[in-house]
């Protein structure tokens, strides 16, 4: 005979009321937000920026005189390898020195993760806006932004990697007498580096789109020429250049999934 309770219901009562909550809620912002702002040509605007998106200039994909959308893409994956290149090797000694289980006073982690945590408040645009006003406007300053930026979030995934780690096999050397350096490579090394590799793997896909953003500053890549077609109303150019961001990115997405499903 089953003797577990059944579960209880939820009361009508309490549902009714969380759903006037939202609901009220919800009411409470459409009527914070001015509808005046839409003119009469609002309508006749939209159907033409939609017109021109789905229509897109075909043209614009290879242009042998000057730029064109496979120089931007390729500018834009270029500055994504780069700065995710950057940040996965400068991020690792950042991540043992977060790591609590790598020192014996949590200070010392602490501060570690104190660090990480302020080099991922400033957020990628920000960071693209500083160095274009120290070395200028171009692929350089955004390959300084996003690899600067990504230290702070791989360095607290790699950090987190670390602590999961056994300290069996680290424990084991050293009992055999190998020193730090012995430990660190043999028996550390290959249990977080699959884990480094996937998490590397990731960001750069965020850093394909970020790269795609920077641009609209001056940092490079696409962004260039999709705010210069959105400033001339260009919305056919504009309706290419996204559509090669969505491929790109699709395209990107699909081969790195692959690869870390075979790492992990």
């Amino acid at each position: 005979m089953n003797n577990r309770p059944v579960p209880k219901k939820p009361s009508r009562i309490r549902f009714w009321l969380v759903a006037v909550f939202i609901f009220a809620i919800y009411v409470w912002s459409f009527t914070g937000i001015d509808f005046g702002g839409f003119t009469e040509n609002a309508l006749r605007d939209f159907k033409t920026i939609m017109r021109g998106l789905f229509n897109p200039d075909w043209g614009y994909v290879y242009l042998p005189e000057g730029e064109d959308l496979l120089r931007g893409l390729r500018d834009t994956l270029g500055i994504s390898i780069i700065g995710t290149f950057i940040s996965a090797i400068l991020c690792v000694p950042f991540a043992f020195w977060a790591a609590v289980n790598m020192s014996k006073l949590r200070s010392v982690s602490g501060s570690g993760k104190f660090v990480l945590s302020l080099i991922r408040t400033f957020p990628e645009i920000i960071m693209a806006i500083i160095f274009i006003k120290a070395v200028g406007p171009g692929a350089f300053a955004g390959v300084l932004a996003l690899g600067l930026h990504s230290i702070g979030m791989l360095g607290k995934l790699y950090s987190e990697a670390v602590e999961d780690l056994d300290l069996g096999p680290s424990e084991a050397l050293t009992a055999c007498g190998a020193n730090r350096l012995q430990v660190l490579w043999f028996a550390i090394m290959p249990q977080v580096l699959p884990q480094f590799f996937s998490f590397a793997l990731y960001r750069f896909e965020i850093n394909i789109r970020s790269a795609s953003i920077l641009g609209l500053i001056g940092a490079g890549g696409i962004g260039t020429p999709l705010i210069f077609a959105l400033e001339a109303r260009a919305w056919s150019r504009v309706g290419i250049i996204l559509l090669g961001i969505i491929v790109m990115v699709t395209i990107i997405d699909i081969i790195s999934s692959s690869i870390r499903k075979r790492l992990v």
